[in-house]
């Protein structure tokens, strides 16, 4: 029996509870959780913003320690550290053949499996296929990665999600090329991640945006060489910041129909637009036809920032090992599991980067 963060069903608070978890079966890890980052993702699957079975297991930014594998699994071993991976590919279906892995039709399939049973007898789901809120899991063996060398394994659990959106947004969705100007709209965990990987990239200037004053610090720590307090302004605000023309790239990381419009008002003409937020089907975006004409620009979603975790983690970790990218400071509170709901709180006021929660 392990400790776990249920969710009984959409909207309802969540439960902090035994679950018993079966040993791994062929194809399957059992990982010792260190750290799990606390993602706005998380708070939409609990809100109905999005939908997983339930009763489930949130969590899907972690990493831990190989405990125990089963049949077939030689990529990882006992005692080996490794990230979690909520999207796995499958490797055969269309966009995993045409090398857009990110988008892969299975990605999400084990979501829908039983995995643990709750210590009343509920059968549990696993959340984004990996169950990160809990002091171990099981999962599929392509749910596994190993760290690279060098990177701390507490840190590591960012990796699994906001980084890797964040670097993928930029050197992927976006193709941010030496010189030109960003402008990062929402300075959360994956805010902060984007605008390090902008730095990364030689981007300039690098214009920050949050509706927190207090964000201003983490947002300049990260690579933003301006920042702007979020209003009706905005876009008019980056612009003068930017030549008077717009940003060449705009990424918006908060979700909301009003800031992908802001984005997409903020960006050059003939500039790229990128949106990493995670929206309802309420927030309705509008644009006219003369202006998609006129404007030139490229709007793009963008899934998991476009990465491949396989191929961008050893990336990722070159640049920790030399300094040039820092895992923690994402992080603005480390919490334990029974600190979730504040953190979920927080993001909803718009505080802080980071939650992460320590086994």
């Amino acid at each position: 029996m392990v400790r776990a963060a249920v969710l009984p069903a959409v909207g309802s608070p969540l439960e902090l509870v035994e679950i018993e978890l079966p040993e791994p079966g062929p194809g399957q890890v059992r990982v010792k959780l260190a750290a799990a980052g606390v993602c706005h993702s998380d708070l939409s699957l609990s809100n109905g913003t999005m939908r997983v079975p339930t009763p489930c297991v949130l969590g899907h930014e972690g990493a831990g320690t190989v405990l125990a594998v089963g049949d077939g699994v030689d990529h990882v071993a006992v005692g080996d550290a490794v990230v979690l991976n909520w999207a796995p590919s499958c490797g055969s279906c269309h966009h995993c053949t045409i090398g857009e892995v990110w988008l892969c039709a299975s990605a999400l399939s084990g979501a829908a499996d039983v995995y643990a049973r709750a210590a009343d007898g509920r059968d549990l789901h696993p959340g984004l296929n990996v169950a990160a809120f809990a002091e171990e899991t099981v999962v599929a063996a392509n749910c596994v990665l190993p760290v690279p060398d060098g990177v701390p394994l507490t840190d590591a659990a960012l990796l699994g999600c906001a980084v890797l959106t964040g670097y993928g947004a930029v050197h992927h969705s976006a193709r941010v090329r030496e010189g030109e100007s960003v402008a990062v709209l929402g300075v959360g965990g994956v805010g902060l991640a984007t605008l390090q990987a902008a730095r990364i990239a030689g981007a300039g200037p690098i214009v920050a945006v949050d509706v927190s004053p207090a964000k201003e610090e983490l947002a300049r720590a990260a690579g933003a060489t301006e920042f702007v307090i979020a209003s009706d302004t905005t876009a008019k605000e980056i612009r003068k910041l930017t030549g008077g023309r717009g940003a060449d790239v705009a990424i918006e990381c908060v979700g909301r129909a009003s800031t992908i419009r802001t984005a997409w008002d903020s960006t050059r003409r003939g500039g790229r637009t990128t949106v990493v937020g995670i929206g309802g089907k309420d927030q309705e975006v509008t644009f006219n036809a003369l202006e998609l004409f006129h404007w030139g620009r490229t709007l793009a979603g963008c899934v998991y920032g476009n990465c491949d975790p396989a191929a961008d983690l050893p990336v990722l970790a070159e640049h920790i090992r030399a300094g040039r990218l820092d895992l923690s400071s994402l992080v603005t509170e480390r919490i334990g599991l029974d600190g979730i709901p504040a953190a979920f709180d927080n993001m909803l006021a718009g505080k802080g980067g980071r939650a992460l929660v320590v086994f």
